[in-house]
């Protein structure tokens, strides 16, 4: 049933049926998804970052996860098997597979996958992330083994990495290929435009190995701004949109999903500066803050008190609370106005915040509130990403991550003193050798037992150090239109944008 959509999702729409290839049944507008997002990918490969946790809607693993997040078989016919010391994993390819462009898929394609994240040359975010893993061969076209440096418990995880066409990339910079904004994958959706800023269009893959999708095809629009994403939704352009708490409110013919995460807001501290670098207002600030007050009042309840970065939901978690801090006797005196300060240096510093982003002003500000009535001067900002960049190694930052999988991703990037001040990895250069250790004996060891010591070490000493003040666990909110059957929520991670987000399972929608 065609509905009103507004003026702008309407010319989505018409530029989509222009498009799609004909097929046998309904072509109408009704049988494409417009979706809205707040995050835009920098790129469409999987090799520099996109949808590596699998739910792409463009490419497809050798495994994937189902609603529950368990490992399934996606291009490889059974999950893995794994060898006795845990140093050999042998993947058999599911048969009959096909690229967008007609190719067809061979353990090749699976090679040089894996192999060109490995590559030096090519600027993949998740070399790290294949640390153990010592190569990738192809005995013949349909099976692939990896060989690993040391046993590495959670690496049938990793292989949710997308897989794309050798033939394509060969020979190619991977790092300025045409493929980053026009790729070619296996999933049940092929690209057919991308306008930064505006939209991804994509098109029903009707040779997709899975099955052809329920739909013809998803817009995803990219509307940074909070509030005016509600408003579009508001104006009926969406079919799901992802909303701020606040703005996720029930309306006729919609339905509100708080979906549940391992998604954390946290403040960043810089170990550099002359106020986040004491660890005595570090930990001052972590026993001021009311986490309670913050999920109930700036997440409307949809959210959780966080104190650290593996979720409660997780088996490693390790429940850590905040001790109270003299500030007195570290030496940080109040003044007149209240504020402290240490040999002549406020207790003041600034708190960064990307400026669209509603929930983390929010948090910002309850932030500032906390922090000054321990005598700690906050001064939140609301900047583009472009402008925070650069000072993350100087100055606080409301900062989000999270995973629902294994302790080990995320984690050891973001805490660990080999990335500090990479970007987004460890921006805030925090450094300790008790933390480095527990992250890699996390990594280095498969035993149940080895890996939850491992991570508890990391968990209490983190909460010693203080390098962030963790604030919330989020429930991702969505508004979805009642028409549409087979929504089918599930635990997400931080990072849920085109990828991994409520329509990850997208191509099985359908209007009632």
């Amino acid at each position: 049933m065609l509905r009103l959509l507004g003026t702008a999702a309407v010319t989505l729409l018409a530029l989509t049926a222009c498009s799609a290839p004909a097929t046998t049944g309904s072509t109408s507008a009704g049988d494409t998804f417009v979706v809205a997002t707040a995050g835009e990918p920098d790129t469409l490969n999987p090799l520099l970052g996109y949808g590596t946790d699998g739910a792409s809607l463009v490419y497809d693993g050798l495994v994937a996860r189902d609603v529950d997040n368990a490992l399934v078989p996606a291009l490889a016919a059974a999950l893995p098997t794994v060898s006795a010391d845990g140093r050999t994993v042998i993947a058999k390819l599911r048969t009959g597979v096909t690229f967008h462009d007609g190719s067809p898929l061979t353990a090749a394609d699976v090679v040089f996958t894996y192999t060109a994240v490995l590559d030096p040359a090519v600027d993949s975010t998740l070399r790290s992330d294949l640390d153990m893993l010592a190569g990738v061969t192809a005995p013949d076209p349909s099976t692939v083994h990896f060989t690993l440096k040391y046993a590495y418990a959670p690496f049938l995880q990793r292989l949710t990495l997308g897989i794309v066409p050798a033939g394509v990339l060969r020979g190619q910079d991977v790092n300025k290929a045409a493929f980053n904004r026009a790729p070619i994958g296996t999933g049940p959706y092929r690209v057919t435009s991308w306008t930064p800023g505006d939209r991804l269009v994509l098109a029903a893959n009707d040779d997709y190995w899975g099955g052809r999708p329920a739909n013809r095809g998803v817009i995803v629009a990219f509307v940074a701004d909070d509030n005016v994403r509600a408003q579009r939704a508001r104006a009926g352009e969406f079919d799901a949109v992802e909303l701020a708490p606040k703005l996720a409110t029930a309306s006729p013919g919609h339905t509100v999903h708080r979906v549940p995460t391992a998604d954390y807001r946290g403040v960043m501290l810089p170990m550099s500066g002359p106020v986040t670098g004491d660890p005595a207002i570090r930990k001052a600030l972590d026993a001021a803050v009311d986490r309670q007050a913050m999920v109930t009042g700036v997440l409307g309840g949809a959210g959780d008190p966080a104190y650290g970065p593996v979720p409660p939901t997780s088996p490693f978690h390790v429940a850590t609370t905040p001790a109270p801090v003299d500030l007195d006797a570290a030496g940080w005196v109040a003044g007149a106005d209240g504020i402290r300060a240490k040999g002549g240096q406020r207790a003041t510093f600034a708190l960064m915040y990307p400026a669209t982003d509603s929930l983390r002003k929010e948090l910002a500000l309850a932030v500032t509130a906390d922090a000054k009535k321990a005598g700690i001067e906050i001064r939140p900002e609301g900047l583009t990403w472009d402008a925070i960049e650069p000072r993350m190694g100087t100055d606080a930052l409301i900062m989000g991550w999270g995973t629902p999988y294994d302790p080990d991703f995320v984690s050891y990037k973001l805490f660990g003193s080999r990335f500090a001040g990479q970007g987004f990895f460890n921006p805030g250069s925090y450094r300790s050798a008790i933390v480095d250790k527990a992250l890699q004996d996390g990594r280095d060891n498969a035993g149940t037992g080895e890996r939850t010591a491992a991570y508890a070490t990391f968990q209490r000493q983190l909460a010693a150090d203080a390098p962030w003040v963790f604030l919330t666990y989020l429930r991702h909110t969505y508004l979805v239109r009642d028409d549409i059957t087979g929504v089918a929520p599930r635990v997400e991670a931080h990072e849920h944008d085109v990828a991994n987000s409520l329509w990850w399972n997208i191509h099985t929608w359908t209007r009632r």
